[in-house]
């Protein structure tokens, strides 16, 4: 909780703007524009100066790097790259990286020299199997793979928060899971992939949800090819991401397996979590991706009434408490097919990059496509800090000498 000391009141002249704007139907921007302010300039009606609170600082991608030791690995259903910067730090080289969205191909693209199996040039698709094969072969990966295959199926049919915008009382909130015709078999696609070229390891990662969907038959199903294939799985990893120096909470499921008989052992813990607000304090303005959007005063009045941790239940959206990871990231959009939190000190919805900074991105790493688009990458990505402790933990279990 924060002590009332700290916080203090809207000045009116903000607040007299607003109710200005709303009633006059003129744009806010204008009237702000006038007095020389912009919408950061806006607060709370019960704020809080960020100088006033203390805790664990921003942890970025960079304080997770190791060095180059050159383990392969090739990524399936790479989206953005969150699951691959990871690696990437933890020291590991990029094969080949497999993904069937043009635009999270051209973001790759944009950011990174791998080679990008996807669109326009190549489909991948992970259910073409055959095509996808003699791609990879191309890329050199062989059967006895001496690297590590890692992938996360598309989540949606396994996850509740995707349908978490339907009633729970209504047909669409069920979660559809294997049922679903296309995303819901792309898990034994990639399955497949894994008992043929037989990796010395892999990393399936999805939503929890995976584990207890169809009673968890067919995750069993999974479990039994290739433990046939002579891999050696371990118990499944329920990770919250907050527990491991991302200042958001996200869980994440895991499921790592060995050819061979050795351990894995997960990486530790964190010794305090982070607060949002370490993630969001010095962003400069001309960084990529850091486009606010300007609400209408009829949001903004409703919003500056929110106090910390609050939810305007209309426009379903959460004040964030600065002092706490904030709640998890989702897919959603500036302008419509979606949603962010409310930043913690100012009343509007975070930028993508702001998003980026609760993931984990570098400022650096730059998001193509339309503002909706750029969100769904941030919002499906695994937190590259996050990535890049499993991708270590994984090195040292399985290949460091």
């Amino acid at each position: 909780m924060v002590p009332k000391e700290l916080l203090f009141t809207l000045p009116s002249r903000l607040l007299k703007l607003i109710e200005q704007a709303l009633d006059a139907g003129i744009e806010l921007e204008q009237l702000l524009n006038a007095e020389g302010l912009t919408y950061d300039d806006l607060r709370y009606n019960r704020s809080i100066e960020p100088i006033a609170l203390q805790g664990e600082g921003y942890k970025r991608l960079d304080d997770f790097w190791k060095p180059f030791h050159g383990t392969p690995v090739v990524s399936f259903f790479s989206g953005a790259g969150g699951l691959d910067l990871g690696f990437e730090a933890a020291g590991f080289e990029h094969l080949a990286v497999i993904e069937h969205n043009e635009i999270f191909c051209n973001t790759l693209r944009e950011n990174r020299k791998w080679n990008v199996i996807g669109p326009p040039y190549k489909d991948g698709d992970v259910s073409q199997r055959i095509q996808l094969s003699r791609e990879l072969e191309e890329k050199g990966v062989k059967k006895l793979f001496n690297g590590v295959f890692i992938g996360g199926p598309p989540c949606q049919p396994f996850s509740i928060a995707a349908n978490q915008r339907f009633s729970k009382n209504g047909e669409k909130f069920k979660r559809t899971g294997f049922a679903h015709k296309k995303n819901g078999n792309l898990l034994f696609d990639y399955v497949w992939f894994i008992e043929k070229y037989l990796p010395e390891a892999f990393i399936i990662e999805n939503v929890p949800g995976l584990i207890d969907i169809d009673r968890g038959e067919q995750l069993f199903k999974v479990y039994k090819h290739l433990e046939n294939k002579g891999y050696k799985i371990h118990d499944p990893l329920k990770l919250n991401a907050a527990h491991y120096s991302v200042p958001q909470q996200r869980e994440r499921l895991f499921i790592v397996g060995h050819r061979g008989t050795k351990d894995f052992i997960p990486p530790k813990k964190a010794d305090s979590v982070i607060g949002c607000m370490q993630a969001l304090l010095d962003i400069r303005k001309d960084c990529p991706n850091h486009i606010t959007r300007k609400h209408k005063a009829s949001s903004l009045i409703r919003y500056v009434k929110l106090d910390i941790g609050k939810r305007d239940h209309l426009g379903r959206v959460d004040r964030l408490n600065p002092g706490m990871p904030s709640k998890t990231v989702i897919a959603g959009g500036s302008s419509g097919g979606g949603r962010s939190h409310l930043h913690p000190f100012i009343p509007r919805t975070l930028s993508v990059r702001e998003c980026a900074r609760l993931q984990t991105f570098p400022d650096n790493y730059i998001f193509t496509g339309s503002s909706a688009r750029q969100f769904t990458q941030v919002g499906n990505a695994v937190p590259p800090v996050l990535a890049a402790q499993i991708a270590t933990a994984l090195y040292k279990s399985y290949f460091e000498a």
